[in-house]
C-alpha cells in the first residue's frame, strides 16, 4: 500500500483526491436537494417527513451517511493540505498579483469559501442532523417542525443564505475543476461541464437558500 499512499501524497494524487471527494459531495447535493425541495410541495411537511423518516431508517442510506462524513472529511483535509501547500511555495507575498487577469475571485478564494462553508455546514448539522440522529421525540417534533421552528430567527435565515451563496462560488469553480482533474479535459467537452456546472452552481444553491426564506415569510405552511 506504499505506492498508493506515495500517489496520494502527489500533486497529481492530491487534485485527483480532491476532485473525487468533491464529485461524491456534489452528487449527495443533487440527492439532498431534492429530498429538502418536497417541503414546496406545501402538503404541511407530509411528504418531506416520509422521505426524512426512509432516509433516517433505511440500513443502505445509514451506511452511505458514514461514507458520506468519510468523503467530506477527505475533502475538507485534502483542501487545507493543497491550500497550505501553495501558501509555503510563496511565503512572501508579491507585491503586486494581477489575479484577475488569469482567474476568477473565486477561484483564487477557494480557501475562504471552503471555511466559510466549513463552518455553515457546522451549524446545519447541530441544527438538523443533530436533531433527527441523536436525539429523541421525532414523532411528536417532526424534522419539518424544526425547520419551521429553526427558521424563525432572522440571524439564522441571513446566515444561510449566505453560506448557500458561498457553496455557490465554491461550486462554480470545484465543478468544473473537478472534472478536468479527472482527465475530462477536451475541447469538445469543456464547455457543455462548464455550462452544467454553471447551472448546477446556481441552481442548487438557490433551492437550499429559498427553503428558510420561504418558512421565514411563511410562504409554505
Amino acid at each position: 500500500m506504499a505506492w498508493l499512499a506515495k500517489s496520494l501524497n502527489s500533486s497529481l494524487g492530491k487534485k485527483l483526491l480532491m476532485a473525487i471527494t468533491g464529485l461524491f459531495l456534489i452528487s449527495f447535493l443533487l440527492v439532498h436537494c431534492s429530498l429538502n425541495a418536497l417541503i414546496f410541495l406545501n402538503d404541511g411537511g407530509a411528504a418531506f417527513n416520509e422521505g426524512a423518516e426512509f432516509m433516517g431508517t433505511n440500513p443502505v442510506i445509514r451506511t452511505m451517511e458514514i461514507v458520506l462524513f468519510a468523503g467530506l472529511l477527505l475533502h475538507i483535509f485534502d483542501g487545507l493540505r493543497l491550500w497550505f501547500e501553495n501558501k509555503s511555495k510563496r511565503p512572501v507575498a508579491y507585491a503586486k498579483v494581477d489575479g484577475a487577469a488569469n482567474s476568477k475571485w473565486y477561484s483564487r478564494s477557494m480557501g475562504l469559501l471552503g471555511t466559510l462553508l466549513l463552518l455553515f455546514l457546522i451549524l446545519h448539522l447541530k441544527h438538523f442532523w443533530y436533531f433527527s440522529r441523536l436525539t429523541e421525540g421525532l414523532e411528536d417534533h417532526t424534522l419539518y417542525a424544526e425547520m419551521q421552528s429553526v427558521f424563525t430567527n432572522p440571524v439564522v435565515v441571513i446566515v444561510y443564505v449566505l453560506g448557500c451563496i458561498s457553496l455557490g462560488y465554491h461550486l462554480l469553480h470545484g465543478f468544473q475543476s473537478a472534472f478536468q482533474s479527472i482527465g475530462w479535459n477536451h475541447p469538445k467537452y469543456t464547455p457543455t461541464i462548464k455550462t452544467i456546472g454553471a447551472i448546477f452552481s446556481i441552481v442548487i444553491p438557490a433551492v437550499f437558500a429559498a427553503m428558510p426564506v420561504a418558512f421565514y415569510f411563511h410562504l409554505i405552511q
